[in-house]
């Protein structure tokens, strides 16, 4: 241990670290790391997104004061662990939540507020790009996005000078270049795998649908640079620094990767970027990412087609709602456990829970929980309800609610995946990251027991994104090379401790059942977005 702690203040000291920082849907984290990939220390900052004039959004004062605020526990933590101060980093990369849109004019100043990935008001856009290119365009994808303040005819469009996500937005503010790494690109717009840039052809018919509604306007000189990952993004410059550490303490000079986005990060905390793997993370969103052998043999509205940051193709079932319901119920049960004296805190009530989901019927005993905090548009639902339903003959337990909340969050993945199943797409291994997948052997299993094939959790698994955008910086500023997937396999995750759970053949009989009683309410779920304002 006392070497160890040598080496680690060797490292801070000599900038032989890397810096990731992910801003996630309700968390900025920063995770900083060695040349060995260890975590050394973690720093974070809780915020929440805005539903401003019907719009899902951050503020850009929220995103560096969130930005400022996680930095600022990661240098309390270094020193508080290691007893040095921070003052510099060998690496930095930065990852976020993929998608959206942020649009500036040519003075960089931004036009509208951000628009995130949870909003669903591009169904004209979307519909329209998927018809005339021949690929599935998400809602939340930023051409979509963008498409559709063309058909809106809204007032800042002619002004548009650039557009980006909020990765490529952090970067071009730390580093002054406007790229984006190729998986956050890709939902942007796609890509053509054999030249890890955007599709050419489509582009020059997407530029065509633009200027036919605004002439004069030529889209894909708005995109940002794409990149694959080792190769340079920039350095952090003196005004980048001061951004993140306000306090003059962060010198700048560090490489920096090329930003990404959540899914890719995950791709990378997972070790799953070769073919026939693939994640799952779960957050306020929650989205499978399967890294395909071959192109799909069709066009899938359930299915985006993105990359790897290496470029390599993925087919991603992204559900807009995820871990959110639950743990607002978990909320609930926290404020009965306090208000009964007992003590023990979020993380113990989670905790048991979780425990008793273990405990309940295997088809839920009757309940449906619909987790629809946003639209959903695998099941094509452009708002959403959360919801509870049972019939009268159903058994209210403790146990089998918290089962249906667990499979509640699962349910609209699973049907995303049946979609893959359908294509003959095979895996040999799927990797499970994110906050609920914490208490061990319960939402694994579950999870499991919904796709119908073994999960495992590795012990990165908690640290998620930006742990795998500080092995992204790793990667550059050792000079790794292109095969990113050999450098994951031989120098980050030899060794590495992972559980493996098989499904159960109880569970998925049982998850099964449930699955069938949920596309039929799904009816349910329709009616209450009529009836409820």
């Amino acid at each position: 241990m006392a070497q160890q702690q040598v080496d680690a203040v060797d490292a801070i000291q000599s900038g032989q670290t890397s810096l990731g920082i992910e801003l996630g849907s309700t968390r900025i984290k920063a995770c900083l790391i060695g040349p060995d990939h260890a975590v050394l220390a973690t720093g974070s900052h809780g915020w929440e997104n805005q539903f401003v004039d019907r719009m899902w959004t951050y503020s850009v004062e929220a995103i560096w004061e969130g930005l400022q605020a996680a930095f600022a526990d990661l240098v309390a933590n270094v020193e508080a662990a290691h007893g040095v101060r921070l003052t510099s980093v060998g690496a930095l990369g930065v990852s976020a939540m993929m998608h959206g849109y942020l649009a500036f004019d040519i003075a960089d100043e931004l036009l509208v507020p951000f628009r995130t990935w949870r909003n669903t008001t591009t169904e004209a856009a979307a519909a329209e790009l998927t018809e005339e290119l021949g690929f599935n365009f998400p809602l939340r994808w930023s051409a979509s996005h963008l498409y559709q303040a063309v058909i809106d005819q809204e007032p800042h469009v002619g002004e548009v000078a650039f557009f980006t996500t909020l990765a490529g937005y952090v970067h071009w503010r730390l580093t002054g270049r406007k790229v984006l790494g190729v998986g956050d690109a890709s939902g942007m717009f796609p890509i053509d795998p054999a030249t890890r840039d955007y599709d050419a052809a489509m582009l020059a018919r997407f530029d065509a649908l633009v200027a036919g509604r605004q002439p004069g306007m030529t889209a894909s000189s708005l995109l940002p640079e794409v990149l694959v990952a080792g190769q340079d993004a920039g350095t952090l410059t003196a005004a980048g620094a001061a951004l993140l550490d306000p306090t003059g303490g962060l010198q700048p000079g560090a490489v920096v990767c090329p930003p990404e986005g959540d899914a890719g990060t995950g791709m990378i905390a997972t070790n799953a970027v070769a073919p026939r793997t693939g994640n799952i993370s779960a957050g306020t969103s929650i989205f499978a990412m399967v890294v395909l052998e071959r192109p799909l043999t069709s066009v899938h509205e359930e299915l985006d087609i993105v990359t790897t940051p290496a470029g390599d193709l993925v087919a991603m079932v992204h559900c807009n709602n995820g871990a959110s319901e639950l743990g607002t119920w978990a909320g609930v049960f926290t404020e009965f456990a306090a208000a009964m004296g007992v003590e023990g805190g979020p993380d113990a009530v989670f905790e048991t829970l979780f425990r008793a989901a273990l405990e309940g019927e295997a088809d839920g005993g009757g309940l449906l929980a619909y987790n629809y905090l946003s639209g959903e548009p695998i099941t094509g639902l452009a708002e959403g309800r959360p919801l509870v339903v049972r019939t009268p003959g159903s058994r209210l337990t403790l146990a089998n609610f918290m089962r249906t909340q667990l499979y509640g969050a699962f349910g609209t993945l699973s049907l995303g995946m049946r979609v893959l199943h359908d294509e003959g797409v095979e895996l040999d291994s799927m990797f499970a990251h994110g906050g609920m997948f914490r208490t061990a052997g319960v939402a694994q299993r579950l999870l499991a027991a919904a796709i119908d094939a073994p999960v495992t959790v590795g012990d990165t698994a908690s640290e998620g994104g930006a742990w795998g955008i500080a092995v992204l910086a790793e990667h550059l500023r050792a000079g790794a090379g292109a095969d990113l997937s050999a450098y994951l396999a031989e120098q980050v995750f030899a060794g590495a401790a992972l559980d493996v759970a098989a499904p159960v053949p109880a569970d998925v009989e049982g998850y099964g059942a449930w699955l069938a009683q949920y596309e039929a309410g799904l009816a349910i779920e329709r009616a209450a977005t009529e009836a409820i304002h």
